[in-house]
């Protein structure tokens, strides 16, 4: 505790130059042009431009909390509350100004006193408030594959509410990787490649039938059925996507050839010529793959074709390497898909292999998850205060530095995501042309 009087603001006076004097330091060592501005009003540099990107620092609360934890879960509190905030730019602008140097020549560099004796300054003053992240139980959640610990996990991230996701979503509400077949096309006409491109890699024929494992708004049976013939069924357990799905169905006079089923994938019965999981399969968990890839087999009808679309991390050199979960990945579980996990290609392959299907292709889009995130996270922010009156300031932002986070993610190759085509397995010829070339030209 300070003391009383004159020596406590004068100590008050000396703590707040010596921050100033460290966040300058650091600012100098990174070689980032990157501007501060503290609680009072100051920004550091001093003659800082009013247009500059700016990080804002709501009171000395923050400088405590980030010197006592300086995690991502520290950072994401701040930042959805507010907190800590970025003036004049994105989280994209932001990521742009990360400095070239070194994270182990950051710290030879650093004025180890000046940094101790900020330390000592406030590592024991209050962290202050609010840290609404901490409720979340998310990493915690159920992966036992069950239907219960299943739909728990689904509703968390998809009944957030249909109107927040309109906002930033295309008109059909696609809610996966689109398909750019020119990196300049809007969100719309990539949402609508893709889900051609889906049915065309599926070779949909008038009559066949289609199960899409995770149907979310309904936008893929929809479109099939339209436009290719088929009957279809979705699959979903997340609650006001399968009434939106419903409403739209009967919007568009589709009801003798399309149904919605409210149930965990591995309840479903019957066989189907064709099968889609599009953006599902994170939600499985890597000890639930057995009974996931028996499921898809029992209910593809021999030689029937199965769409595996699916994100996944590249591999490491062993397997108990790859399980060890980084600080981006362990947050995103907690905070944005619990139970959620990823595989890479080679386990995809091997488990589709290990079931009874036979590979047929795989088509990597990481470049066009990238693409279809920075759509999603500029709509958002164009419509932010729709947003915010619709699901809260706190989601809100935690969306955004999701969204923001995964584009960059894609864009540096630390994740990838796959299309893979297969057929269950049987003996003799596949029945597939010759080449790929009809699915790309024309």
């Amino acid at each position: 505790m300070d003391g009383a009087g004159g020596g406590s603001e004068m100590t008050t006076t000396a703590r707040f130059e010596r921050l100033k004097a460290l966040i300058a330091h650091i600012r100098e060592t990174l070689g980032v042009s990157l501007a501060f501005r503290l609680w009072d009003g100051t920004t550091i540099p001093a003659d800082a431009s009013p247009d500059a990107l700016t990080i804002a620092i709501a009171d000395e609360g923050v400088i405590a909390a980030l010197f006592r934890k300086p995690k991502i879960d520290t950072l994401l509190n701040l930042y959805v509350t507010r907190r800590l905030d970025l003036l004049n730019g994105t989280l994209f602008d932001l990521v742009a100004e990360r400095p070239k140097i070194r994270s182990r020549d950051v710290r030879r560099a650093l004025d180890k006193k000046l940094v101790l004796r900020s330390l000592g300054d406030f590592i024991f003053r209050s962290r202050g408030g609010p840290w609404p992240l901490e409720a979340i139980r998310g990493d915690k959640a159920q992966r036992d594959g069950s239907e219960t610990a299943n739909k728990e996990n689904v509703h968390y991230h998809y009944d957030v509410s249909n109107a927040f996701y309109a906002l930033f979503l295309d008109p059909e509400m696609v809610y996966t990787c689109a398909y750019f077949r020119d990196w300049g096309n809007d969100i719309a006409t990539a949402q609508r490649d893709k889900l051609d491109m889906i049915c065309r890699k599926l070779r949909l024929q008038p009559g066949e039938t289609l199960l899409d494992i995770g149907s979310g708004w309904g936008a893929l049976v929809c479109h099939a059925a339209q436009h290719y013939g088929v009957n279809a069924v979705g699959v979903t357990l997340a609650d006001e996507q399968y009434v939106f799905a419903r409403e739209k169905v009967t919007r568009l006079g589709l009801q003798d050839r399309i149904r919605f089923e409210l149930r965990d994938y591995t309840q479903v019965q019957g066989q189907f010529d064709k099968i889609a999981s599009i953006g599902m399969f994170e939600q499985v968990g890597i000890p639930n793959y057995p009974t996931y890839f028996q499921t898809v087999h029992r209910l593809l009808k021999p030689g029937g074709l199965y769409l595996h679309h699916a994100i996944a991390r590249p591999a490491k050199r062993t397997e108990k390497a790859f399980r060890r979960t980084n600080p981006e990945y362990a947050a995103i579980r907690r905070y944005i898909f619990p139970g959620g996990e990823l595989d890479h290609l080679g386990m995809s392959v091997a488990n589709l292999e290990r079931y009874g299907f036979e590979v047929h292709d795989v088509e990597g889009w990481r470049e066009h998850y990238q693409h279809t995130l920075r759509h999603w996270h500029d709509r958002l922010l164009a419509r932010y205060d729709e947003a915010v009156a619709e699901v809260g300031e706190v989601k809100t932002r935690l969306w955004l530095a999701y969204i923001a986070g995964c584009s960059v993610a894609f864009q540096r190759n630390s994740v990838t995501i796959n299309q893979t085509l297969a057929s269950r397995r049987q003996r003799g010829p596949s029945g597939l042309p010759p080449t790929r070339a009809d699915l790309y030209i024309g």
